[in-house]
């Protein structure tokens, strides 16, 4: 924790669908819809670990709740 917030860690594709409640494959279609985003991050299709600042854009485009991971 950094300043009474909770420091974002890099996760998996998998682990932030799992955490979202859909499939690995809809998780990617929903990220499908953002690549030019998460290209100024680094994210290719093909990434599957997210650096923490994607992770971070990623749970509050799509309402993950960060407890969850």
């Amino acid at each position: 924790m950094v300043n009474g917030k909770c420091e974002m860690k890099s996760y998996y594709k998998y682990e932030l669908a799992d955490a979202a409640g859909v499939s690995t494959r809809t998780f990617g279609r929903w990220l499908q819809q953002q690549s030019e985003q998460l290209s100024q991050w680094g994210v290719t299709p093909r990434s599957q670990l997210l650096p923490p600042v994607a992770v971070e854009w990623i749970c509050n485009q799509y309402g993950i709740d960060e407890g969850e991971l």
